[in-house]
């Protein structure tokens, strides 16, 4: 477990919280990780003691003060706290000092979900002290995936295999967008330390996960084997063909491309028409820019880029439409970028056409486009709209009415 300090903690029982993470040490032989220590994730409403980031999972600790040790502590989510038959009374009425713990998880949660990070699990902790000797909680909150516990080490371990249950491990690259999504203040850990720490090499799980095993066959006398080989050979190639179907885009290697099949026949904004003409998303944001946008893009964490294709018309006339969103860690740095690329001759996105994904009676690229951006939060978008066929004009108002409403298709395709 890698300790990472943003702040100090915000309760009095953090230090046991922070005691307790720094037994385990660096490194996977306890558990792995990386806990992010008095730190305030965009958008939560209160400091945490800590957001533990685990290869399966997603842990927000919460402190929370008693006025007294206690020997035994009832701790129902929705109900009056107990501290030895007693009633915990707050000043501001609130019966279970759970549900702040709650909110700031569904906070962090949406934080995630928000700026697509990895889909881990995302549960919560509430550390209680100065000292209690057994918390009582119903099985319908255990479920939820809370545990209410006073941050011994043994305590705080059993409850982080407890709920960081994901399927798969995350990778370390997805980790290192994880960090920067929680706490985008400093730079995430090298990925070797995140190797180190349990998370995945994504590169190891992506040459396993498209390893198909075929049959052994054994050598018999030919009249007699010829039957089974067949069977065997149709068996073959019916699990290929269930490999290709189930992999991203249709493709075998699970590789980013352009969306062929299974697309929208049409989406409508402010009564027209755009249809889909292809999609494509990458982490990889710089390789797919130029310019000065590609510069900033090197320099700087982009969690994302999703690009997207359209064709409308404007009184008869087709139209080439190009949609770019990119996904940074927060707003500050989104309008940095926004900035960058709405200077002139500043560069910015490679359009899809320009990666040789044209299509029929499409334009053969966006130069002289009209172009239209925005930011929302820690994403920027960025549309283009041009003739397909003749010269365009970035100044014609026509172009720059359907670059306007482009800002609002979605920049992924289904």
């Amino acid at each position: 477990m890698r300790l990472i300090r943003l702040g100090s903690e915000p309760s009095g029982v953090g230090a046991d919280v922070r005691a307790a993470l720094s037994t385990w040490g660096n490194g996977d032989a306890v558990l792995g990780g990386v806990a992010l220590l008095g730190v305030r994730p965009p958008d939560c409403p209160r400091e945490l003691d800590a957001v533990v980031v685990l290869p399966r999972g997603v842990l927000v600790v919460v402190g929370v003060d008693l006025p007294d040790p206690a020997v035994r502590l009832e701790a129902p989510l929705n109900g009056q706290w107990r501290i030895d038959g007693w009633p915990l009374t707050r000043p501001d009425g609130a019966l279970s000092p759970a549900a702040e713990a709650l909110e700031a998880t569904t906070a962090v949660a949406r934080r995630i979900q928000d700026m697509r990070g990895e889909p881990l699990p995302v549960t919560t902790v509430v550390a209680v002290g100065p000292y209690v000797g057994q918390v009582v909680q119903p099985t319908v909150d255990l479920n939820r995936g809370v545990r209410v516990l006073h941050p011994k080490p043994t305590t705080l371990l059993a409850a982080a295999r407890e709920l960081a249950t994901s399927d798969r491990p995350c990778s370390a690259e997805h980790a290192a967008k994880l960090v920067a999504v929680l706490a985008p203040t400093g730079p995430p850990p090298p990925r070797a330390q995140l190797l180190a720490e349990g998370f995945s090499d994504a590169a190891a799980d992506l040459a396993s996960a498209n390893t198909v095993l075929l049959p052994r066959i054994t050598v018999a006398p030919r009249r007699r084997a010829l039957p089974y080989l067949v069977a065997s050979v149709v068996g073959v190639l019916l699990v290929i063909a269930l490999v290709v179907a189930l992999s991203p885009d249709g493709s075998p290697d699970g590789s980013s491309a352009a969306t062929s099949t299974a697309r929208p026949t049409t989406v409508v904004v402010d009564g027209r028409n755009f249809s889909p003409r292809g999609a494509d998303r990458t982490d990889d944001c710089a390789g797919h820019a130029f310019g000065d946008v590609r510069a900033w893009l090197s320099e700087h964490m982009c969690m994302q880029l999703r690009r997207a294709q359209y064709e409308t018309a404007v009184d008869g006339r087709r139209v080439g439409v190009a949609v770019a969103e990119l996904s940074l860690p927060d707003a500050q740095r989104a309008g940095e970028l926004h900035a960058v690329a709405t200077t002139a001759g500043a560069g910015g996105v490679i359009a899809l056409v320009r990666e040789g994904r044209g299509w029929p009676g499409g334009p053969v690229s966006f130069d002289r486009s009209a172009l239209r951006s925005t930011t929302r939060g820690g994403q920027v978008r960025i549309a283009q709209a041009v003739w397909a066929e003749g010269e365009s004009d970035g100044g014609d108002p026509a172009l720059g009415q359907v670059a306007e409403q482009a800002l609002r298709l979605p920049a992924a395709q289904q």
